[in-house]
């Protein structure tokens, strides 16, 4: 099985998390996309006191009528930071034959060398780079980080291959201009969020009360 590994806070879910899942799945042929939600994100603190319960509650409400689309709460059964790494190994372990693609953004394959040890991700699991239309990598080589860079050879247009057999796909994304950070904000104003996600989540966070002031 081609596997899609989408991973994130979901702090709330929203449309532009299903859209680069839906994207993603559709460039690389994935069978599945698993939505992964970090139990104890190491990269910035949580935000809003949201538990990972009720952040899992939300993607599995935001995925339920795709069937394409998986939960997984492997981060949470894992003491300490939720690091990409080490879910990987434990996903690679458990799924020996399926296609690992871990689906990221842009900005976040641009960071990768702060990440803890990226350089072990790669062995792990293919990747897949939804970029910003108006911010598309040129170069791609040049963006990897140094230690890493001649493990990899440029292949036909918008691929890089690792020297494991594992590849990087980059992938022209439709720009949807939402974020987390934004939909806690304009819950917390009192605005609506109604078309920013899916209803379930709308009304599930208006039930429980969650992103008050």
């Amino acid at each position: 099985m081609k596997l899609g590994l989408l991973g994130g806070t979901f702090n709330p879910i929203h449309l532009a998390h299903l859209r680069i899942a839906e994207e993603a799945r559709e460039a690389a042929g994935l069978d599945q996309v698993l939505f992964i939600p970090a139990a104890d994100p190491p990269h910035k603190p949580l935000a809003g006191d949201v538990s990972f319960e009720l952040r899992a509650a939300m993607v599995q409400r935001a995925i339920a009528a795709n069937p394409a689309f998986r939960f997984s709460d492997i981060e949470a059964h894992r003491a300490g930071k939720s690091y990409t790494v080490d879910t990987l190994t434990a996903l690679r372990t458990a799924r020996p034959g399926d296609e690992l693609h871990f689906i990221i953004g842009s900005d976040s394959f641009l960071e990768l060398g702060l990440w803890h040890r990226y350089a072990d991700i790669f062995p792990l699991a293919s990747l897949i780079v939804l970029e910003r239309p108006e911010k598309a990598i040129t170069e791609p080589l040049q963006q990897l980080p140094e230690l890493v860079r001649d493990q990899f050879v440029q292949e036909a247009g918008n691929l890089v291959r690792h020297s494991s057999g594992t590849s990087i796909r980059f992938v022209i994304g439709t720009r949807l201009d939402i974020s987390s950070s934004q939909l806690r904000e304009r819950v917390a104003r009192q605005q609506s969020i109604r078309y920013l996600v899916p209803p379930e989540i709308e009304s599930f966070i208006t039930q429980k009360g969650l992103y008050q002031p």
